[in-house]
């Protein structure tokens, strides 16, 4: 058969998908213009992108400059090895405009089908365009070593009113059942929240300051579920409806050079949060929102975070856990060389009453604040709408430690507040090296303290006197308290 007849049966597939040579991601990102700027962008549907480019990593504000982190043996997931020449599939070869008005979604899953069947595949989210889609789960099992890489901008539908009627209202983009996948770009994904946050259910959203009943499910804009070996890195993620980014059931997790960005009026906009997790690490990450900068639920395990900047927000929090007389399990947490500047919270745990279980291992260490509300806070009495009933359990707050946090707080409340259960007090609670100061005004030299147990390795400033000796007799042999 001649040359000329051979070339003729090439199969059309080879237009789809370009392999063999590299991709370069570029240094910039697209955003949404502004609201009444001509730009409001509506519609939706489409997915996926993929990154060979190395992640932004945020530069430190001021004069901030935490130590770069050494991931801890048996958390950061190790990178496979990759070929030279990675098959990319471009989402605009399987049909994507990238005008931000089409809807993409469909070449988006097709784009996702091939290159989850190659090897090292790398889905390309190309820099000149704003892609739209909506509500889609990008399913495994994979090949081994996809790579979704966003460089150009990515986003849902503008608002509940562009929102399809079939699509789930309570999540956006899900990664499921995946095993090595990395998410990465120096593009951004724009979650479009505005008027998601301005639904008058959303807190003192209603008339007068007032939260009006009726449909309120947002979408979580990244969620990962039943999936492990995980990196997300480099992207710039802003304006979710509700959290940024959630793992749910996963397993040993990079997450690394990240600016998440929303108001601080934003309701309910989580930037990182961790669920029936273990093994987790978050680097050398900026994150401003309306809520926590990161949240740390139950049955997460072996959790690490380092470099980390947050403000506005309400801070770092473990929990809240125990809702609803459920037992909740958190252990192994660790937050070093942080900063927490503008914020409602600091360094915060919060339990239900009548929760079971137990937080044991907890470590702030290096930790600056600047002008935060409540700096180090730990509340068993935790409750939205402040009308919850006494209740005699409580989740075990234990093992927990301060050491090296300095800075300046808001004076409209004590810096530090232990509010603990009568019945299943806190306990083991060691403090070195905290000095806390005022940002303005007189010094508040009354810290709270309520059945909590622990001890001062160093003076403390402001000084802490109300933490009780030893350990209570009625949290010995508790069954109610035993995690795994």
């Amino acid at each position: 058969m001649g040359v000329a007849v051979r070339l003729l049966l090439l199969p059309p597939l080879m237009a789809v998908a370009f392999c063999c040579y590299g991709v370069s991601g570029r240094s910039h990102f697209h955003k949404k213009p502004p609201r009444g700027s001509g730009g409001r962008r509506s519609g939706g549907g489409g997915k996926e992108g993929s990154v060979v480019s190395s992640p932004v990593v945020p530069p430190a504000d001021d004069d901030t400059q935490p130590v770069t982190p050494q991931p801890p043996t048996g958390i950061v997931p190790s990178d496979p090895a990759t070929p030279d020449e990675p098959c990319v599939f471009d989402v605009r070869a399987y049909g994507a405009v990238g005008d931000g008005t089409t809807d993409d979604t469909q070449a988006f899953r097709e784009a996702w089908k091939a290159a989850c069947a190659s090897d090292f595949a790398v889905l390309l989210v190309p820099s000149d365009g704003t892609f739209t889609i909506t509500t889609t789960t990008f399913s495994g099992p994979c090949k081994p070593g996809l790579v979704f890489q966003v460089d150009g901008v990515l986003m849902p539908p503008d608002g509940p009113d562009c929102w399809p009627a079939s699509d789930n209202r309570r999540q956006w983009v899900v990664f499921s059942n995946l095993d090595g996948m990395t998410l990465r770009g120096s593009g951004t994904i724009e979650g479009n929240g505005e008027d998601w946050w301005n639904l008058p259910c959303k807190p003192h959203r209603g008339p007068n300051g007032s939260t009006l009943r009726g449909p309120c499910d947002s979408p979580t804009l990244v969620r990962f579920f039943m999936s492990r070996n995980l990196v997300v890195e480099g992207l710039r993620v802003e304006n979710s409806p509700e959290f940024h980014f959630r793992f749910d059931g996963c397993s040993d997790v990079r997450v690394d050079g990240l600016y998440i960005s929303s108001p601080a009026n934003s309701p309910n906009t989580d930037g990182i949060h961790v669920e029936n997790t273990e093994r987790v690490a978050i680097y050398n990450s900026r994150i401003s929102n309306g809520d926590d900068c990161i949240s740390i639920g139950t049955g997460s395990y072996d959790v690490d975070i380092q470099n980390v900047t947050c403000g506005p927000g309400h801070g770092i929090s473990i929990g809240s856990l125990g809702v609803h007389n459920s037992q909740a399990c958190v252990a192994n947490v660790t937050v070093r060389n942080a900063v927490i500047r503008n914020s409602d919270n600091g360094l915060r745990i919060k339990t239900w009453q009548g929760g079971m279980g137990a937080v044991s291992g907890i470590t702030f260490d290096t930790v600056v604040m600047e002008n935060v509300r409540n700096c180090i806070i730990v509340d068993q009495y935790y409750c939205l709408d402040k009308r919850c009933m006494n209740q005699s359990t409580a989740v075990h707050v234990t093992d927990v430690s301060y050491t090296n946090v300095r800075g300046s707080y808001d004076v409209r409340a004590a810096p530090i507040h232990f509010a603990c259960s009568d019945t299943v007090p806190c306990t083991n609670i060691t403090m070195s090296e905290v000095e806390l100061l005022p940002a303005s005004g007189e010094l508040v030299d009354d810290p709270f303290c309520w059945s909590a147990y622990g001890t001062q390795q160093t003076p403390t400033i402001p000084p802490i006197t109300c933490l009780q000796e030893g350990l209570p007799d009625a949290l010995l042999d508790n069954p109610d308290l035993k995690c795994r």
